[in-house]
């Protein structure tokens, strides 16, 4: 989300004082669904939601139904909500209707429009309603909003590591952290009210050491032992399949051949870890893992590897990342057993 779209909606919760339409945006569904509910409590009593809340896909409306819900008025509160998703799909006849009453919106009903993800921000919504944007977090931005939601939504504290524990089993996806938190939540109820490395070892069931994390710092290592058992731990992890695995390594890999050119350009190697930080924050590229900590990995290791063997990696992450979707023959776990193979002795290839 950007800060602009976090400051007004945090705004319009705090004051309770509503603005005719808000156009929801973004790639986050997470981010947006909660931005709606949020709005949704502040508008209108748990006691007269059955009555004045309606909650419909815009595909599914003529421009008649929709007339009548943007006309209807409250029963015994002081406004309605109409939520209308995915207004992308709206029918030409109803899309007019909408814009119609946009001109003149009712005093007494508060209009969320939301857009779905993957779909182009409609410039004639967000200048006759007021835009909230919603993006992904980035990976760095996510140990933030572990502690705060743990914090605001669920009441307990969750320690610095225990959150980059988490990050690191599950990933960047809101909605699997946030089932995650709740059951952490319940696991320390009535305990310190804290959750550490070892409720998130328990509840989600990973270890410090059999991580993603761990298996990327494997491969910039070059050590193929170490990758190889680490398969197993890792594709056990919430949501972790071959081509998320595949992905964290083509990003690992891209950024290290980056940084190799760098080095081979003169760039001093004390100066690497914030230069990959940097391009980080230019990219928001997928780590699979909190972007200091990938940062300070990739400088250690890029010294050793070469170009060649950057470039071999790159060509069999492609060959690998193929297999992954259009094989029926090799499991996961065996196309990635030599796709580490490959990688970690890829000096070897190049020369050979």
């Amino acid at each position: 989300m950007s800060a602009s779209s976090l400051k007004t909606l945090r705004d319009v919760i705090k004051r309770r004082s509503f603005d005719a339409a808000y156009y929801i945006t973004g790639e986050d569904e997470y981010q947006k669904d909660e931005a709606i509910r949020q709005l949704v409590e502040a508008a209108i009593e748990p006691s007269s939601r059955d009555f004045n809340l309606d909650i419909r896909r815009a595909g599914e409306l003529d421009g008649e139904s929709l007339a009548v819900l943007l006309s209807t008025p409250p029963m015994m509160a002081d406004r309605r909500v109409v939520v209308l998703r995915d207004v992308g799909a709206l029918k030409k006849d109803t899309r007019k209707v909408l814009d119609e009453y946009l001109k003149t919106p009712a005093v007494d009903l508060l209009l969320i429009i939301a857009s779905s993800s993957g779909s182009k921000p409609d410039s004639s919504l967000a200048s006759s309603s007021t835009s909230l944007e919603f993006d992904a977090l980035s990976a760095e931005r996510i140990p933030r909003w572990i502690a705060h939601h743990a914090d605001s939504a669920l009441g307990v504290r969750i320690g610095e590591a225990a959150a980059e524990l988490l990050q690191a089993a599950v990933g960047n996806d809101l909605y699997q952290l946030s089932g995650e938190l709740d059951k952490l939540a319940s696991f320390v109820e009535g305990r310190d009210q804290e959750i550490g490395e070892d409720a998130v070892a328990a509840v989600v069931g990973v270890r410090r050491g059999e991580t993603l994390s761990d298996l990327l710092d494997a491969v910039a290592d070059r050590n193929a032992a170490r990758a190889l058992d680490l398969i197993p731990h890792v594709m056990a992890q919430p949501k972790t399949t071959g081509v998320s695995v595949v992905m964290a390594l083509s990003t690992q890999m891209l950024a290290m051949s980056w940084g190799r050119a760098k080095l081979d350009e003169g760039l001093p190697r004390a100066r690497l870890s914030q230069e990959y930080f940097n391009l980080l924050r230019e990219t928001g590229a997928f780590t699979g893992r909190p972007w200091g900590s990938a940062a300070a990995a990739w400088s250690r290791a890029t010294e050793r590897w070469s170009r060649e063997s950057l470039d071999h990696a790159l060509d069999s992450l492609l060959e690998v990342d193929v297999a992954l979707k259009e094989s029926r023959v090799s499991s996961e776990e065996q196309l990635l057993a030599s796709l580490l193979l490959s990688l970690c002795a890829g000096e070897v290839s190049a020369a050979a």
